[in-house]
């Protein structure tokens, strides 16, 4: 049974579709009156997965098709992996009223985004997220880019989808690495906006594997995060002021990330450890209860995601590269803290002592 929930932006709207079936992306994109031509763009290990079908729905909904794939991992999300989008794209002459289909994971999705929000000066994009970090947060909320490399996604623009549709089926052949680090982003929505999710994870035995979280969960995991992300965007599509709060544990997450050369720990694991800094932040300044912190590295550790930081990070580095966040604004790192389950504020007051000593203590 497919459940629809409404991102409300003025003039570009648009559904997220949950367990909707693959085989109706050609379907439902036709309602959609876009332009025949569609380029769809994976990688390589999802694209022998599920490509063959998405292009059959595709085409036999009468659009005219052609295919890109890419490298996976995050050290490929570059201006030469847009470039070869570009190229694709003149080959086969995709004009204003053509879409790019995004199928694959955050990276895929991002770059795919990026690339129709430039091409042409913008054209449709579709997202079919096949990861569950994708089907949560990144494929929704236009936000789109690739990495400098200096930082995360430093180079990109707001562009947002025509449509997200999400087969959660498609699960069942993710990596169980890539599944815990889904949950990081999971973990974030119960402790940023709702309270009733986190209590739901924490009532579950185990949150490391697909196959030992109940379908009944997955359910509620996709309807709940997807809400919350909607309701955020809907509230502030360009971050300025409440979509900050999606930020939490990225902030420390994103340096951990390109500090490590986006080799040793991916987006989710290195969210995780951000937010158990941004917790203990939270606890040395008086802000939140040190219990609330234990449940939140309980509910990361279930998950099967890191609470340390890896072994070498230099401390001294990860302040340093905080000053390129993006977010940081007059100079001033701006962190994402919690004052208890569910609720958060954005401070740009945290004393880089503060920082240190929690750090270290990681």
């Amino acid at each position: 049974m497919t459940s629809v929930i409404n991102v409300n932006l003025p003039g570009q709207s648009y559904e997220i579709a949950i367990s909707s079936s693959l085989d109706q992306l050609g379907q439902q994109m036709a309602s959609l009156k876009l332009g025949k031509k569609v380029l769809l763009v994976s990688n390589p290990t999802i694209f022998k997965h599920f490509g063959e079908r998405a292009i059959a729905s595709l085409k036999s909904a009468g659009f005219e098709v052609a295919s890109c794939t890419l490298p996976p991992g995050e050290r490929y999300k570059t201006l030469n992996s847009i470039q070869k989008l570009y190229d694709i794209a003149l080959e086969n002459r995709l004009e204003r009223s053509a879409t790019m289909v995004a199928l694959g994971g955050g990276v895929i999705g991002d770059m795919t985004g990026f690339a129709a929000a430039t091409w042409l000066r913008g054209i449709n994009v579709v997202q079919v997220p096949t990861s569950l970090l994708a089907m949560v947060d990144s494929a929704i909320g236009g936000k789109t880019g690739v990495n400098h490399p200096h930082g995360k996604n430093l180079i990109g623009a707001f562009h947002q989808p025509r449509l997200v549709l999400i087969d959660a089926d498609v699960l069942k052949t993710l990596p169980m690495r890539e599944f815990r680090a889904g949950m990081a982003e999971v973990i974030k929505y119960g402790v940023i906006w709702d309270a009733e999710l986190f209590a739901q994870l924490e009532a579950s035995k185990r949150l490391d594997q697909l196959r030992y979280v109940k379908p009944e969960l997955i359910t509620s995991i996709l309807t709940r995060s997807c809400q919350a992300k909607a309701d955020v965007v809907s509230k502030d599509e360009k971050e300025g002021g409440l979509r900050a709060i999606l930020n939490y544990g990225h902030t420390i997450g994103h340096a951990v990330e390109s500090l490590t050369g986006y080799r040793l720990v991916n987006h989710g694991e290195a969210v995780a450890i951000g937010m158990v800094a941004a917790g203990q932040i939270a606890v040395e300044l008086g802000m939140w209860q040190n219990l609330d912190t234990e449940r939140q590295n309980a509910l990361i550790q279930k998950a099967g995601l890191p609470t340390q930081l890896p072994t070498g990070v230099d401390i001294e580095a990860i302040i340093e590269t905080l000053q390129l966040d993006k977010k940081v604004k007059a100079g001033k790192v701006r962190f994402v803290l919690p004052t208890e389950i569910g609720v958060v504020t954005v401070t740009d007051e945290v004393p880089s002592d503060i920082i240190r000593q929690v750090l270290r203590g990681m």
